[in-house]
């Protein structure tokens, strides 16, 4: 059970990342200060950067959520039956589905601004750390389970920044096709080595 502390904290973190985006949204990303995400939340500046280091990570992080964590969750929910593989690729494709996460609106903002876009790409990191926890436990090898999820953050950035590719010489990002589609075929590759993993 989480803890009355921590709980406070994810509300604080919470509360930061829904009103940067919606600032971000009525008055676009280079008009809204830090200052001002943390007026409308109802904290500091100086709580605010406990939190988050500028505000175009604060914006994303109210577009990905937690995806680390729930991502990781559903891998050590499937069944031990299940191949590591299918168990990871079906993860990450499901949590990358959830229409409730990214908003029109939310999404138009992050393609359309370079500081954003940088901070969406970057988001993918944040896999390896629970990942690596939930694969170890099917590894048995930590080493081994450090490259495997890393290898998978990887590939789920090289998805996204192909969804999110400026198109011709405009600059101009259209995304389109399948997101999760496009991460099933970018976490293909992983496959032998998820599995061989999982035999040794």
């Amino acid at each position: 059970m989480t803890g009355l502390r921590e709980r406070k904290k994810q509300a604080t973190r919470v509360a930061l990342r829904e009103a940067a985006l919606r600032l971000a949204i009525e008055h676009g990303p280079a008009n809204v200060r830090v200052d001002d995400i943390a007026e409308a939340a109802g904290v500091s500046p100086r709580t605010y950067n406990n939190y988050f280091s500028s505000r175009e990570e604060a914006i994303v992080a109210a577009v990905t959520a937690d995806r680390e964590n729930r991502i990781a969750a559903a891998v050590a929910e499937r069944s031990a039956d299940t191949r590591l593989a299918e168990a990871v690729i079906d993860a990450v494709a499901e949590q990358y589905n959830d229409p409730g996460e990214q908003s029109r609106d939310a999404l138009l903002l992050i393609t359309t601004n370079p500081g954003l876009r940088t901070a969406f790409l970057d988001t993918p990191a944040a896999l390896e750390a629970p990942l690596q926890e939930v694969i170890a436990t099917r590894v048995g090898d930590p080493r081994t389970a450090r490259v495997l999820a890393a290898s998978v953050a990887a590939a789920v950035r090289v998805a996204l920044e192909q969804w999110t590719q400026p198109a011709g010489t405009s600059g101009l990002v259209v995304v389109s096709g399948s997101l999760p589609d496009l991460l099933r075929q970018t976490l293909e590759p992983l496959v032998p080595a998820l599995d061989a993993a999982e035999v040794s």
